[in-house]
């Protein structure tokens, strides 16, 4: 059975159905971004790693 869920941007606070956990500091603390926000958050990061994709949409 399909359900939709919902998750805001950690950085913008906007609902997305497709958001990516990504780290963007020192910190080494996850954040989940929605695509705008990744943009702008991986572009020249030494920082930055990706860590997968969440979806709204599960199978």
């Amino acid at each position: 059975m399909k359900r939709d869920r919902q998750k805001s941007c950690d950085l913008c606070t906007k609902s997305a159905l497709v958001l990516y956990r990504v780290r963007r500091d020192e910190s080494s603390e996850w954040i989940f971004v929605c695509r705008s926000c990744w943009d702008h958050v991986s572009r020249g990061n030494p920082f930055y790693v990706y860590g997968g994709t969440w979806k709204a949409k599960k199978r």
